[in-house]
């Protein structure tokens, strides 16, 4: 074998074959990141945090209650706080992110209700899997009312009232 044949052979890639590689490998990131959808892990995550929050302010809610002899907190923009300084809450959970918030006495995007007689805490879900839960026109909420002390998927167009007791087998 001469040099000249040496060379040749440890030539390695050429531009061309070096371009089809990256785009190859472009394509199928792009693939990848198509079937990942960061967005909707992002909002898989927060609406996962939504229903563990919502389920403890409704154990707060419900500790208040019984410790109160049977009075619920006061329906406002300040119920959490309410829950904190009776001490059925360390602390107020963070504000709700991403999404959108719900507003029916809400302190932090969190919403409770109450007629004296029953309640309710809910939380508005964003991700594409909740929603389409629900049919076209509706919001998905995760909902927990007293009536029968369990959580729940509710969907309406509007929010949540206590006119809407959450069926479990939704």
């Amino acid at each position: 074998m001469s040099f000249k044949e040496v060379i040749r052979s440890n030539k390695g890639f050429t531009l061309i074959e070096l371009l089809i590689v990256i785009a190859v490998i472009g394509v199928l990131a792009a693939v990848v990141l198509v079937a990942i959808d960061p967005i909707e892990q992002i909002n898989r995550g927060r609406d996962a945090g939504r229903k563990s929050t919502a389920g403890q302010l409704s154990k707060a809610v419900q500790a208040y209650y019984t410790s109160r002899q049977a009075v619920w907190p006061t329906a406002n923009a300040t119920w959490v706080t309410t829950l904190v300084t009776a001490g059925e809450l360390k602390s107020a959970p963070a504000a709700v992110t991403g999404g959108t918030a719900c507003t029916t006495n809400a302190q932090n995007g969190w919403c409770y209700t109450t007629d004296a007689v029953e309640a309710a805490v809910w939380a508005r879900l964003a991700s594409k899997s909740e929603i389409a839960k629900c049919v076209a026109g509706t919001n998905p909420y995760f909902m927990w009312d007293s009536t029968r002390g369990t959580t729940c998927l509710v969907c309406n167009a509007a929010e949540p009232t206590l006119n809407f007791i959450c069926n479990p087998t939704q």
